[in-house]
């Protein structure tokens, strides 16, 4: 099973990949240029350098802290694991709306209180920790947008028609199943990265012909990770609102 490199390597592919230097992508996150190389250099960074340097680098901050394998704070963590099947629903119901709808219920869930955490974030099941590979950083990015394997399985087939089960997914995770370059593209679907930006990271390349995806695609990840942090309850009443709107003639 092929391994990723520590998060020094991965920091300096990000900053290549964005045209920057050491000394540019200090100068750009407001992060002591010492303390930069020092993180270059093998030191683990830590979280207030993470989340200046995440928009320099065109990433979520709650997606740089998996990648560089540094444990999320609580107030990134997913409130409610219950909610992710009903984020699943509401996918499906979102990627059947024209792209106003979708807009707009992207606001509607903005808009929800956040409500305060009532139990301790829970660890990983055994079967959802998995080992350092381009696989399993997938899977851990998939699991920050509240998705289990299930879960998951049902938001790839609505944004990308890809027809897996949820056991293959876990595969891919445990680096049984090889990542490949299509495998790769509907990830960064579904995650609302760039396709780009993960080959960087794994190392592996982009299939032949890649196109952006779809704007509803696009629309529908970021409205799955807009609810990563409502609960169930609070992701249901969106399901509602988007079926009504498929009602709507």
């Amino acid at each position: 099973m092929t391994e990723l490199p520590h998060f020094d390597v991965l920091l300096t592919r990000l900053a290549e990949h964005r045209g920057l230097s050491v000394d540019g992508l200090a100068r750009l996150s407001a992060v002591p240029e010492p303390e930069l190389r020092a993180v270059c250099d093998g030191a683990v960074p830590e979280p207030s350098l993470l989340r200046r340097l995440a928009p320099v680098l065109q990433l979520h901050a709650e997606d740089l802290f998996v990648i560089a394998s540094v444990a999320l704070p609580l107030e990134m963590t997913p409130l409610d694991p219950d909610a992710g099947g009903e984020a699943a629903v509401l996918a499906l119901h979102a990627m059947g709306l024209p792209r106003q709808e979708q807009e707009r219920l992207r606001r509607l869930a903005a808009a929800l209180p956040q409500q305060d955490r009532t139990r301790p974030a829970p660890e990983p099941p055994p079967y959802m920790q998995y080992p350092p590979g381009p696989g399993g950083l997938l899977m851990r990015l998939l699991a920050n947008r509240n998705l289990g394997w299930s879960a998951g399985a049902k938001v790839f087939l609505s944004l990308t028609g890809r027809y897996w089960s949820a056991a293959t997914y876990g595969a891919v995770g445990r680096g049984v199943l090889e990542v490949s370059p299509d495998l790769q593209a509907d990830y960064a679907t579904v995650l609302g990265i760039r396709a780009d930006d993960l080959a960087v990271l794994t190392g592996i390349g982009l299939p032949d012909g890649h196109r952006p995806p779809p704007r509803a695609a696009v629309e529908v990840a970021g409205l799955v990770r807009d609810v990563r942090r409502l609960t169930r309850d609070q992701v249901s009443e969106l399901c509602d609102t988007a079926e009504r709107g498929l009602r709507v003639p």
